[in-house]
């Protein structure tokens, strides 16, 4: 792509400095704005005679998507997270969050400090849209015009005040209050070498999530009670993760934060937050895949191998292991529970030797997985865990795998009255 000839064009066209052209559009080129769009981005911001000033009209946030070039919006500002992000090799401090006006709310990222702030109500001109987590998000660089604006009416909350069970992977400039359940030092090959981090569990009243602090803070000590102001949320392992970073704020509160214990959910439930953590359920194990019992891993990257061979270290000389893949029915719906080394071996009733042995008195590791089929099939189990879904369906990741002690004509005599209510 030859930008030079395509900056010449514009300075021609439109009569105005070809270096100026040349640097806006190589800025829109570097957010990935087709070369099109872009010409048409900078004909607008210049005006090309037949547009008066070239001002792109205004346009609702819910009429705005990833095909709009230019857009135009006065909105509210809803929260504004700040995050350091590496670009092209380089440290960028960006300002990211979400905007409203009355029919729906739209992402930004600002790539220059345009001073925004949760609550000002601003008119934004020439903004690029690029689709980010499935929805379209207005872009704020170089190019783009931000004016304080009269107040916009908005049907939703302003600021990023939230309980931890209304967190979702993307969200930006988060407060919580919180209490840290766990936590611990760890050292992770960062993008600027070795790197100290703090990783664990928070908890308020409504749920328990996953934490990291990417600039350990002195406040974040396990059984402390604090407000963290400027998080942002992540997926991790298929569930919300809560991530402070140099710009957030911490501080001590003086009052005690209540920390709800393992949320007690249905299967049905359960799948509809579309992954959740330290989640329990209750229901009956209808059966055992296959798969499970005595398997083989890869001793490079874990996966399970199948006749010596890995998906990707090709063959190897695998390790051998234990492991349930359980399927667990509670009348609401259906997940495969799948249980590690630990909790396999308290079914089956012995660990990894134990099973090799049996394997090879009966020349087939099968009946490690028949042996505990039997041991759980048509019982009924309370698991504890954290529920991720993915291509497959949706999984329950065991921490925990009792047996119900109850009456089962009992239980389903509970189940069909609560049908039937």
């Amino acid at each position: 792509m030859d930008v030079d000839a395509h900056a010449e064009e514009l300075a021609s066209d439109l009569g105005v400095d070809k270096e100026e052209v040349t640097r806006d559009l190589r800025n829109l080129l570097e957010y990935s704005v087709p070369i099109e769009e872009a010409k048409g981005s900078l004909r607008r911001k210049y005006g090309d005679g037949t547009e008066g000033t070239g001002e792109p009209e205004p346009t609702d946030i819910t009429d705005v998507t990833t095909d709009s070039a230019g857009a135009s919006v006065t909105a509210t500002v809803l929260t504004a997270g700040k995050r350091s992000i590496r670009y092209q090799g380089e440290d960028q401090v960006i300002v990211e969050g979400e905007l409203a006006d009355a029919t729906g709310r739209i992402s930004y990222t600002a790539w220059e400090d345009f001073g925004l702030q949760p609550g000002d109500t601003v008119a934004i001109g020439n903004a690029n849209v690029r689709e980010w987590e499935g929805e379209p998000e207005l872009n704020l660089g170089e190019s783009t015009s931000v004016t304080p604006a009269a107040e916009v009416e908005v049907p939703y909350d302003v600021g990023g005040d939230r309980d931890l069970i209304d967190l979702a992977p993307g969200d930006r400039g988060r407060n919580v209050e919180v209490r840290i359940v766990d936590v611990e030092e760890r050292t992770i090959d960062g993008r600027d070498g070795e790197t100290e981090i703090l990783s664990g569990v928070l908890a308020d009243e409504t749920a328990r999530l996953p934490f990291t602090d990417w600039d350990p803070h002195d406040e974040i000590a396990e059984g402390a009670t604090l407000r963290i102001e400027d998080a942002y949320v992540r997926e991790f392992r298929g569930v919300p993760s809560v991530n402070v970073s140099q710009f957030s704020r911490v501080e001590t509160l003086d009052w005690a934060v209540e920390a709800a214990e393992a949320t007690r959910l249905t299967v049905r439930e359960a799948v509809e937050t579309g992954g959740a953590f330290d989640v329990e359920i209750e229901g009956d194990v209808v059966g055992v895949r296959d798969g499970s019992g005595l398997i083989q891993r890869c001793p490079e990257c874990g996966r399970v191998t199948q006749k010596g061979q890995c998906r990707t270290h090709g063959e190897v000389d695998p390790e051998d292991d234990l492991r349930t893949k359980a399927i667990l029915d509670d009348g609401t719906g259906a997940v495969t529970t799948i249980l590690g080394t630990d909790l396999t071996a308290g079914i089956y009733g012995g660990g990894i030797e134990a099973a090799r042995e049996a394997a090879k008195e009966a020349m087939d590791q099968e009946v490690v997985a028949d042996a505990i089929r039997e041991a759980i099939v048509g019982r009924a189990v309370r698991v504890r865990g954290n529920l991720s879904i993915d291509d497959y369906g949706a999984n329950l990741n065991a921490e925990a795998f009792d047996l119900v002690a109850d009456d089962p004509v009992d239980r389903a005599e509970a189940f069909l009255a609560e049908v039937d209510g």
